[in-house]
């Protein structure tokens, strides 16, 4: 049996915890926020009204196999799942309306009835291709451990797997092969933003995170996504895990380049092992004790500005999730991703707004909307997001785009709050607000740390940012850790 301590309690650690915890370790995670779920976070509203439950992090979960396994091995039920359809409806700017589906055969019938035969004949090329690149992820990539870029070159794919990888091909660049339809390739490059990355820039294998959405659906929690942390804290505290909230680890120890404990506060907790779920250019700027060469670490991935709306009255038929694109797309990377980085004034929105009477009081909505946003702090990729004025101004300026999008609701708003990426820095420890940690790519910061015993898991680790790649990272550490002796 290993004394294990986890570096705070997202998703990834909590996951990691409980999986240790089921394998005979004694552990102990260690939380600097008085709540648990990290990024997986909530915001309740209490008004005359009612109550109002937002999720102010990831609002849609897919790969639900991954969470059926996680909570099967955990020796407990997984929380029940909602299917949505759409799983995002798509507003062009022309007008066009495209609905997807996790059935293949009712999108392809969708896209040829919004958007022509055409569109569906080739969003049916690329599908077929999307899927050789999810199979060979699926099976090389996203369940093992990959330390180097020697351990990526070394897989051994199938001539037929590369090819559909396309190395050195942007997923621009492959939409542009495969899609005539300016408003397909608009769907296809924000997929590039699920992993923080600009689509001009992402490597084309990241099609496989459409066809991983659209083949096993788009999921909902009632109650809100952030009851999956709930669950979670649930079977760590059934298997015996200590969670330990208002706690900050603020230095790791491993003298000869073995760990063997934490510093809490001005106490030092001893450990044979230490998982870390912070970002990992904090571990490795912040907490490790001696620097590190941050490389790639310091390429952050996108932020995102959020404002949530309570809102009078209900918005005839209005899905779960809707996405407004902009005219002009590469307008809006160049000012989040530009030198200097700017606010875009013309956005793509975002906007989740459940009907689910869990979150929202009888005859009123709860709106979570979401624009692309660059990183906080300063310098010419930055923005400083507590400059004052600007986070008000800039939520006027979505609400105003919105409104211009054929969805005006500011008549309508009875309390709004802001959340900029200085709000995610300062209240989880992502630095900038950056989402996903380092931008998208194949090859992030490894699970196995520098140091003997020390492991990564989380969003800004491999294998990448969402709620199932975050769970799959945890199966990784707790595989590589092992069962107790």
């Amino acid at each position: 049996m290993a004394e294990v301590v986890v570096v705070g309690a997202g998703v990834g650690g909590l996951a990691c915890a409980a999986r240790l915890a089921a394998g005979g370790h004694r552990v102990t995670v260690y939380e600097r926020s008085t709540v648990v779920g990290g990024k997986l976070g909530r915001l309740v509203v209490e008004r005359p009204e009612g109550t109002y439950r937002f999720d102010t992090g990831p609002s849609l979960l897919t790969l639900p196999q991954v969470f059926d396994e996680l909570f099967a091995d955990l020796g407990g039920d997984a929380p029940a799942l909602v299917p949505l359809d759409p799983v995002v409806r798509h507003v062009f700017p022309d007008g066009a309306v495209l609905d997807s589906s996790a059935d293949p055969a009712v999108f392809l019938s969708r896209i040829s009835a919004a958007l022509g035969a055409g569109a569906a004949a080739d969003w049916e090329r690329l599908w077929r291709r999307a899927g050789r690149v999810w199979t060979a992820s699926w099976r090389d990539i996203l369940r093992k451990p990959l330390d180097s870029p020697a351990a990526l070159a070394g897989l051994a794919w199938r001539l037929g797997d590369l090819a559909a990888v396309a190395p050195g091909t942007s997923l621009r660049g492959l939409g542009r092969r495969y899609l005539r339809d300016l408003r397909l390739r608009m769907l296809l490059d924000r997929y590039a933003t699920y992993t923080g990355a600009d689509p001009r820039r992402a490597p084309a294998a990241l099609v496989a995170v459409p066809y991983a959405e659209l083949s096993f659906g788009g999921w909902y929690l009632p109650g809100g996504l952030a009851t999956l942390a709930d669950a979670l804290l649930s079977r760590c505290v059934a298997l015996g895990v200590s969670v330990r909230t208002g706690a900050e680890v603020t230095a790791i120890s491993a003298p000869g380049g073995r760990v063997d404990g934490v510093r809490v506060g001005s106490s030092f907790v001893p450990a044979d092992v230490v998982v870390s779920n912070v970002d990992a250019l904090t571990l490795y700027r912040d907490l490790l004790p001696a620097p590190r060469r941050l490389g790639r670490l310091a390429d952050r991935s996108l932020a995102g500005f959020v404002v949530l709306l309570g809102l009078r009255g209900r918005t005839p038929g209005l899905a779960h999730h809707t996405v407004f694109f902009p005219p002009d797309y590469d307008a809006e990377f160049d000012a989040v991703f530009g030198a200097p980085a700017r606010p875009a004034a013309d956005p793509t929105v975002f906007v989740t707004a459940a009907d689910d009477p869990l979150v929202r009081p009888a005859g009123h909505e709860a709106w979570f909307v979401l624009v692309n946003a660059p990183r906080h702090g300063v310098g010419r990729g930055a923005v400083d997001w507590d400059r004052p004025g600007l986070a008000d101004a800039y939520a006027d300026r979505v609400l105003s785009v919105l409104a211009a999008r054929g969805l005006d609701v500011r008549d309508r708003v009875l309390f709004r709050e802001v959340l900029t990426p200085a709000s995610l820095e300062r209240g989880v420890g992502a630095p900038g607000g950056a989402i996903y940690g380092t931008a998208g790519g194949l090859l992030r910061p490894a699970n196995r740390g520098p140091a003997r015993g020390l492991f990564l898991v989380g969003g800004s680790t491999h294998p990448g940012g969402g709620l199932p790649m975050v769970a799959l990272s945890a199966r990784i550490v707790a595989s590589s850790v092992g069962p107790a002796r």
